[in-house]
């Protein structure tokens, strides 16, 4: 009876780690050595970091929403220390703290963390609801608005041999520059250069300090291996870099250097930001 009891534990404890399948379908691969995974067996291994960054496309649904099921069902498997977004800045931290004690979530939630309007409330509300109603902190990532107008003005210089790498800022510079439809003048580069590195900086520090297991949801580049934020980690003297993995729409190249794994979702409609840039300037 004893043997049958015990048996009836093993298998009850197994189930409890096999999460709900994924709500987004999807080639997901390990880029260490090429070999395709399922969600269980991604989910199997991303449990073992100390520190996981996942890297968003930030107006992609899907993306979203896997985020919100890689959160909970790393959660099932072992205890989450704590959840970090590129989302919130220091400044709103006090107020997501006392939402947190509150009793109830109130009923304006984003006034009430004073959710900034460039990041999509309909696609990050869930992620923050879920997170606000857990025992693990929900952490500030990002730099304060006046911060980065302060290095915008006055580009500090950084000492991490990794981030300062030429190879490095040639990439990063690239892409500020096609990400504002190639509209910045030349010499603007250089400030947005700088704010993009301490943006980097600023979520590797709070990335190492945060409890672990810690989990990073920031955009793309942010997360990067080659580019973002564990190159700072390991500058600030981490022996090892976070784990990496990238949520990239199908078609897109994602190579080893840049993440541990990729999770291809279905490509989406191309929305011609460019043009939407180029009206606003002419007005």
């Amino acid at each position: 009876m004893r043997g049958i009891l015990l048996l009836a534990a093993l298998l009850l404890s197994a189930c409890q780690h096999v999460a709900a399948p994924p709500p987004v379908t999807g080639e997901i691969r390990d880029l260490r050595n090429g070999q395709s995974l399922t969600a269980q067996e991604l989910l199997a291994r991303l449990a073992r970091p100390e520190r996981l960054i996942v890297g968003e496309q930030h107006d992609n649904r899907d993306h979203h929403q896997l985020q919100l099921w890689l959160l909970q069902a790393l959660g099932q498997r072992r205890p989450q220390g704590s959840l970090l977004l590129e989302m919130l800045t220091p400044d709103q931290q006090p107020r997501v703290d006392a939402v947190r004690r509150a009793p109830t979530l109130p009923n304006d939630l984003p006034d009430a963390l004073a959710w900034q309007p460039g990041w999509d409330w309909d696609l990050y509300g869930p992620i923050v609801r879920f997170a606000l109603g857990q025992p693990y902190p929900l952490l500030a990532a990002n730099l304060d608005n006046s911060r980065m107008r302060a290095f915008y003005k006055q580009p500090p210089m950084l000492s991490g041999t990794r981030s300062n790498a030429p190879a490095v800022k040639r990439v990063l510079l690239e892409q500020i520059s096609e990400s504002h439809c190639g509209l910045l003048p030349k010499s603007q580069m250089p400030a947005m250069l700088a704010v993009q590195q301490q943006r980097d900086l600023r979520m590797a520090e709070r990335l190492i300090a945060a409890p672990t297991p810690s989990l990073l949801f920031a955009g793309a580049y942010h997360a990067r291996k080659d580019v973002g934020v564990p190159l700072h980690v390991l500058d600030l003297g981490e022996r090892e870099a976070p784990t990496v993995l990238l949520l990239a729409e199908r078609g897109s190249q994602v190579t080893a250097a840049m993440a541990d794994y990729v999770w291809f979702t279905p490509a989406t409609p191309a929305q011609d930001y460019c043009a939407q840039m180029r009206e606003q300037m002419a007005k």
